[in-house]
């Protein structure tokens, strides 16, 4: 006969093993995302470079956790709410790992922007958005160790803030290329790292859904709002 409580203890030691995993790598992910908004703030192009070299353990965590998710699919063969737990981790962890390109790429850019001067108010409010970020990461991964739907509901919604800061970074980084042409390569530059970090926020609440999925068995059922609009912006040069 079949010992049904030893297979369940061993699924349980496996998913809290590559939940482990998950946090490890998250812990990483939010502080990249500090580090690489603060080396663009900073122009630390010596701190950009360390932020680049370590996305590669973000990496290799990724595949970490693949392998540990194949490997508990094959032996333990989950059904339900047990699959539904295991592919959520896989699915979380390449959000993670987007999160982390752009946090490297961002950093990659400190370069480019340290040659010119410091843009109106870019500064300050690439710190806001990055925060923003960091504190819905954190949270997403509170909702996901603690199965929290509420909390990560909170958390989805959030990401509308994230949108508007960067519609208004947006506006006002076009504003200053149209004034001034000599700035338009340092504010292109600034309008990539806006863009990463909005796209980080967009990473989170795919990880909120996740979540909201393996323990509820559905999606959520309202669309999400999506705050950004500056695929729509449209600005013509002044007149002499």
């Amino acid at each position: 006969m079949i010992d049904k409580s030893h297979i369940r203890s061993a699924f349980d030691a496996d998913l809290e093993g590559i939940q482990n995993l998950i946090l490890e790598m998250g812990g990483l992910v939010e502080s990249q995302i500090e580090e690489s908004a603060d080396v663009v703030r900073q122009r630390d192009e010596e701190r950009a470079r360390e932020v680049v070299l370590k996305d590669k353990r973000i990496d290799a965590l990724e595949a970490d956790i693949d392998t540990e998710v194949v490997r508990v699919l094959t032996m333990q063969q989950p059904i339900a709410g047990d699959l539904r737990a295991v592919l959520m981790v896989m699915k979380i962890a390449g959000n993670l790992e987007r999160i982390g390109d752009y946090a490297k790429n961002n950093a990659k850019r400190t370069s480019a922007i340290s040659k010119a001067p410091p843009i109106g108010a870019s500064r300050g409010t690439i710190k806001r958005m990055s925060r923003a970020v960091q504190d819905m990461l954190r949270d997403a991964l509170d909702a996901y160790l603690k199965g929290d739907v509420d909390l990560a509901y909170d958390v989805r919604a959030r990401d509308e803030e994230v949108d508007q800061m960067h519609n208004s970074l947006f506006r006002e980084l076009l504003t200053h290329m149209l004034e001034d042409p000599r700035k338009i390569s340092p504010c292109m530059h600034l309008l990539f790292v806006a863009k990463n970090i909005e796209r980080m926020g967009d990473h989170i609440t795919s990880i909120t859904e996740q979540i909201v999925f393996s323990v509820t068995g559905h999606m959520p059922e309202d669309e999400r709002s999506k705050g950004d609009t500056t695929s729509y912006t449209e600005f013509a040069p002044n007149a002499d």
